[in-house]
């Protein structure tokens, strides 16, 4: 589909340029990135007054309180940061410049695309472990850490997507990720789902994964493939294939590239135990079960066949 160029009045970007600037240049520094982070969600939300008089010993109610403190990222939580495999050194970083995406993407700022678009493509320059040029990364996308994405040059990933990277999540250049598309690359055992594997999920160049459809861990989306609306994909998708469905079968290949495509097999191949991502948990770990559930078989039941 064509585009047309849309651009901010001159005034107008001048002052986006220059915002985006300074929190890249503080962001690429030896400063803090707690301190960044907090600073620069005082001035989106418009409370740096209320902050300077809290810092002064001003009385503030404990509303107001708990606001300001939480635009520090070291006050506060996220759910990957109970995860017990994840390399603490990253994560710490890591940690602080999600949260400055998610409270960003809270700010009314977030719905000026041609602010939100350059801003989330700055961040992403210092969270990913690799971001290429040209992305377009709207409101509302979610990871689990973030330094283990990958993506390649003119990629565009939509609104409520969550790209997952407790393994590893390669995308590459020129992909389409459309609305709440969900991209694993951990998943659990089936007994104990406490028990975590991590995988390298990929979607290859050219790949699109089209609207509310999930891909499994260690799956892989081929060059030019398409996934339809609403699939679940548990399996490899073949270069210039479309896959539709629950669970996504071969459909056909692409209208025009019948000659370099493998034929269409209508179940697709799980590989992801050749992309499985080994890890191991430091011996002084603190662990507990949420759960805390009695996982033991009961006495003298077998086990269900397998249907023929």
């Amino acid at each position: 589909m064509t585009k047309r160029h849309v651009s901010l009045p001159p005034e107008a970007d001048e002052g986006v340029t220059a915002f985006i600037d300074q929190v890249d240049d503080r962001l690429s520094s030896e400063e803090d990135t707690c301190d960044v982070v907090r600073d620069t969600l005082v001035d989106l939300f418009g409370d740096r007054d209320a902050y300077e008089r809290w810092q002064a010993g001003e009385d503030v109610t404990p509303a107001e309180r708990v606001r300001l403190q939480g635009y520090d990222p070291c006050n506060a939580t996220l759910e990957s940061e109970y995860y017990a495999e994840k390399d603490e050194q990253r994560y710490k970083r890591s940690k602080h410049l999600q949260w400055l995406w998610r409270q960003f993407d809270a700010t009314p700022m977030a719905d000026n695309i041609a602010f939100a678009l350059r801003f989330r493509q700055m961040l992403a320059t210092h969270l990913f472990a690799e971001a290429g040029e040209n992305l377009r990364l709207f409101k509302g996308i979610t990871f689990t850490y973030g330094h283990n994405i990958e993506i390649g040059d003119n990629t565009v990933i939509h609104d409520d997507v969550h790209l997952d990277d407790r393994g590893k999540l390669t995308v590459g250049d020129r992909v389409s990720i459309s609305d709440s598309a969900h991209l694993y690359s951990h998943d659990h055992d089936v007994n104990d789902q406490t028990a975590v594997e991590n995988y390298h999920t990929v979607v290859d160049d050219d790949a699109r994964v089209t609207y509310d459809s999930m891909v499994r861990a260690g799956c892989r989306i081929g060059k030019n493939a398409v996934v339809g609306a609403k699939s679940t994909v548990q399996g490899d998708v073949p270069d210039h294939h479309i896959v539709a469905g629950s669970p996504a079968r071969g459909i056909r290949v692409k209208p025009g590239w019948e000659s370099v495509a493998e034929p269409v097999e209508e179940k697709l191949v799980n590989r992801a135990d050749e992309r499985r991502i080994e890890y191991e948990l430091p011996d002084d770990l603190d662990v507990f079960d949420e759960f805390e559930r009695d996982l033991t078989p009961p006495d003298g039941v077998d086990a269900p066949e397998a249907d023929d």
